[in-house]
């Protein structure tokens, strides 16, 4: 249970990271609906490949007990990746043709 919390709080600390990106640069924004969608996506990618590298909610929790460190590491990597989801969708609709 603790460990879905965990995932969920993540994905919504990505879903802030891309708002946030959204607000400062305008230009790069997709409207909030638009930039919630990159930013689920975002940190749920994130979560699932470099989760593995020690920082996903399993390891959070052992033992009954969380590791405050790693949860830090986890949430400031999905606010990361929002941030970048948002960079990546803006450079991919750059390359795309206008129709």
């Amino acid at each position: 249970m603790t460990e879905t919390i965990i995932s969920l709080v993540s994905i919504l600390t990505g879903i802030i990271g891309a708002v946030l990106i959204g607000l400062l640069k305008p230009k790069w924004s997709f409207g909030l609906t638009g930039n919630i969608i990159v930013g689920v996506f975002a940190s749920i990618f994130m979560i699932k490949s470099f989760g593995r590298l020690g920082f996903s909610p399993n390891y959070i929790i052992t033992n009954q007990q969380v590791n405050y460190i790693l949860l830090l590491v986890n949430l400031s990597s999905s606010l990361f990746a929002g941030m970048l989801g948002l960079l990546l969708a803006f450079k991919i609709k750059q390359k795309l043709p206008d129709s």
